[in-house]
Order: C-alpha cells, then structure tokens, then sequence
C-alpha cells in the first residue's frame, strides 16, 4: 500500500523497532533516527522504503508526520527542542509522541513546537515488547481531536486500539502514568503474595489457577506471572529502571495535585531498592526474586 505523507521515526528500541518495522510493513515511505547507528542500518536493510538521517533535524527536514518512541523525558526533550532536534526540520508539520514522558516535558515540548507551527498528538502506548510485535498495543492519545481522527489509520498501524482521553496535550501521559502504577503494584503485591504461598507449601501453579479464577487476579497473575516468571524466564522487555521512572514520574503527578500515595510511595521505594541492589538493567518482572531472596524461596513452576 502507498501512502502519499513521508513519516519520520526516532527511537528504535525494544518496543519502537516493532512498531517503526509495522509502519515500513504498512507501505510508508520513512525516515529512521536511532542514537544506536547499527541498529538503524539493520532496520534500513530489511526495508526498502526507510532511509537512514544523522539527526532528528534531518528527518523533520523530510517528513511531515515525526514519531518517536524513546526512553525518558530528557531523551525525549533533546530530541524534539534540543540542538539539531526536531523543531528546527524544514517540512515537519505533525509531532507524536509514543514515549512515557509525564505531563510536564510533555506540555513543555508541545507549546514549543505548537509555537513553531508543529501539530503535536500526546500518544503514549501500553502493552509491552510482545504488544510491539503483535500490533497489539493500547494507545492512549490527547491533543487537538481532529489531529488524532487524522492519524488514527496511522496509529492503528502499530496498535489495536485507541482511546482519545482529552484536548489537552499531557493529559494522556498522566492518563499513561495511573496505569503504569497499578501495573507495578500488581506486579509487586503478586510476588510478594505467591512467595508467600510457597513459603508457606503451595504449590506455585496451583496458586496463579485459583487467583485467576477468582478475585485476586490481575494483569500480573493473568500475563506475566504465568507467561514470564514461573517459567523463570524473566524476559517480559521492560527494564526496572524505566518500570522506576514511570513510578517517580507518577509521585511527581500525585505532589503536584497534593494527593497522598500511601501504596504507590511504597511501591516507589520498593523499586528503588531493587534498583539499588543491581537490578536496574534486569527485566521488571526480577522484582519477584527480591521477594525471593528476603525469604529464601524460589517461586517457579515445577513442571518446567
């Protein structure tokens, strides 16, 4: 399929390689910008449609819609208003941002680039490496309304479905954050409570069965328990330091609007600690062997 609009994409990590890959798939003729230049030329040489620029102002010299998919606010500050970024490009009309940046920067860059005559859609995505992949992903989106039905095709590229929570730019990032939370604690109070259970002589399998058939069950015990840490595999594809910044970013919302966090500050620290102890770099789901090693458990299944 032909699509007459160039787009450009910034940011080819874990979850933005899949996503810039769907797009090249899609038909789109697109400029690619990775900080990482051996993995821009792997992605250019599965792609005839995708050419390879040096700087973010290179690709907004040659897109009119810009994506980018990266790691934390301050990546995503250089790359949209820093030096040779995004803002200076020549023909970029449209900005949206799949990053988890938190309102702040988010409303930061927008007014920016809203000034420079630069459409920008706040359009945070859930669903992880595997919803990269699968085209699966939820897309939370928050701007000028009339741009996201216009880039809803676009978006419905990568993801499965979209939500536009509200006019205003930031909105979804906060919107992105709430969630983000309540998948951490999930997560967190799910390992401390099937370590627990096999402390204490159940059996692992027959635990994550019974909560999930009842009402203990969540996204931890229906996806990532079962899928990525009774297996002992761990490889879910998101960090615990990104999974550390998303919850900061949270606290910083919640003091911000004066609400107190008495589980979310908890959780916060808790990953903290772990990060402390080395597993920053380690897929988020290690957060269980924290509550391993307090307790001298493994929690795994034992037919694996």
């Amino acid at each position: 399929m032909k699509h007459n609009n160039t787009i450009g994409f910034i940011g080819l990590g874990s979850m933005g390689f899949h996503m810039a890959g769907h797009l090249a798939n899609e038909g789109y003729n697109m400029m690619i910008y990775d900080i990482d230049k051996v993995t821009a030329d792997n992605f250019i040489q599965s792609h005839s449609n995708v050419e390879k620029k040096m700087s973010p102002k290179k690709i907004a010299d040659y897109a009119d819609i810009v994506l980018v998919s990266l790691p934390t606010p301050e990546v995503v500050k250089a790359v949209a208003i820093g030096e040779n970024g995004l803002m200076y490009g020549n023909k970029i009309k449209e900005y949206i941002d799949l990053s988890t940046t938190g309102q702040d920067v988010s409303t930061e860059i927008a007014n920016i680039l809203q000034t420079n005559n630069i459409k920008v859609l706040d359009a945070p995505v859930s669903g992880g490496v595997i919803g990269a992949k699968q085209k699966t992903l939820s897309i939370i989106t928050a701007g000028d309304r009339s741009l996201a039905t216009k880039c809803t095709d676009l978006l419905l590229t990568i993801g499965k479905k979209i939500t536009h929570i509200g006019e205003e730019v930031g909105q979804a990032q906060m919107m992105k954050l709430i969630n983000n939370l309540l998948s951490s604690t999930a997560i967190t109070a799910t390992s401390e409570a099937m370590t627990l259970g096999v402390k204490a002589g159940l059996d692992s399998r027959k635990m994550l069965d019974v909560l999930n058939m009842s009402s203990g069950r969540s996204s931890a015990t229906e996806d990532k328990v079962a899928q990525y840490m009774l297996n002992r595999t761990f490889d879910y594809g998101f960090s615990m330091d990104l999974a550390y910044k998303d919850l900061k970013l949270c606290m910083e919302l919640a003091e911000k609007n004066q609400v107190p966090m008495f589980v979310g500050e908890n959780t916060t620290q808790l990953w903290k600690y772990a990060i402390s102890q080395g597993y920053g770099k380690k897929d988020f789901t290690n957060i269980l062997n924290i509550f391993e090693n307090w307790s001298s458990t493994i929690v795994e299944d034992k037919k694996t």
